[in-house]
């Protein structure tokens, strides 16, 4: 039965209706209206959904902001991801923004599209954007079908989103390449080495330990990387070169306590070389392992890329090399 009752302020002022509707199998529902006709179409709709049995509480998700719902998925979801550093930090910027005030019932694709439209315009990449988009679906997706709110839509898939940036291209010439190790520190230095005859990541270099580096065998094992899988990478004479340089330490790590990403931003400033990530490099082992004339699987197995799509994103052959093969 559905009860309205009108509700008073502390000055006895009226503002508005009460509805509390208790029926058995349902939870309590309790909704504010401001006229009584809005508060008895209310009741009746939800008594006939009840009585019908397509009765979906909403009321966690009419209580539940998008700022409290991130929160509590950046603790459930994002925590237990490889990257959910990064998805940490992109859950903090989304609560900057004043959508993370509404609801998540209230949520509609017009307001995700103004959202879209002050992210790109803020400069954000279009990249960035469509990430973020898609913590906001997920987030969706976890609500529906794990937070108990199977009444929700998800808002995102009537969005557009913002077409894909273009893949970077980005490849390192011999002069660069001389002109950045001569700038590098002898740690750096062998991390830029490895990083250009492995085309592994980042990660994967700071994590990687001497008791899974096999130099008879000329291999260095990779355990849980970034898709999932564990990879043997096989070691050119150069890499193998590389590792004989280096001193053992007792933490076990090949490239201990490494800022890689600071330090090789610097030597790139003081070797005049603009516009060159860390990451450059991995496309950059990728693009030569082809010109070596390897084929696709078999660099696919040194780099642990599962598609050949994004395989190809990686790779960025020179035309005058092409050329040469031609004839």
């Amino acid at each position: 039965m559905a009860s309205i009752r009108p509700r008073y302020d502390d000055q006895g002022e009226h503002t508005g209706w009460q509805v509390r509707i208790t029926r058995a199998g349902f939870s309590q529902q309790n909704k504010m209206f401001r006229t009584r006709r809005e508060a008895e179409t209310w009741a009746a709709t939800v008594e006939s959904q009840m009585l019908r049995g397509s009765w979906l509480d909403m009321s966690e998700a009419d209580s539940t902001t998008l700022a409290d719902a991130l929160d509590r998925y950046g603790k459930e979801v994002s925590s237990q991801k490889k990257s959910g550093k990064i998805e940490l930090y992109r859950i903090g910027d989304l609560k900057t923004d004043k959508i993370a005030n509404l609801h998540l019932s209230k949520i509609r694709g017009a307001d995700l599209s103004e959202y879209r439209d002050r992210r790109l315009a803020a400069g954000l990449s279009a990249s960035s954007v469509r990430l973020e988009l898609a913590i906001i679906s997920n987030l969706y997706t976890v609500a529906i079908k794990e937070w108990r709110m199977e009444g929700l839509r998800n808002p995102v898939l009537s969005v557009k989103k913002p077409s894909p940036d273009k893949s970077r291209d980005r490849r390192l010439s011999s002069d660069e390449e001389k002109k950045l190790l001569a700038e590098c520190a002898p740690p750096l230095k062998a991390i830029v080495l490895f990083a250009l005859e492995t085309g592994m990541r980042r990660g994967e270099i700071r994590k990687l330990l001497w008791k899974d580096v096999d130099l008879g065998k000329c291999t260095a094992q990779l355990f849980d990387t970034k898709n999932g899988e564990d990879r043997n990478v096989p070691l050119s004479s150069r890499a193998v070169a590389v590792l004989k340089s280096l001193p053992r330490n007792i933490t076990g790590n090949v490239f201990p306590s490494a800022d890689i990403s600071h330090s090789f931003a610097r030597a790139c400033k003081r070797a005049g070389i603009e516009d060159l990530r860390f990451h450059d490099l991995r496309h950059e082992a990728t693009s030569r392992f082809f010109e070596k004339g390897l084929r696709e699987m078999q660099v696919a197995a040194i780099t642990g890329h599962k598609t050949l799509q994004m395989l190809k994103r990686y790779t960025h052959l020179k035309a005058e090399d092409l050329a040469k093969l031609l004839g």
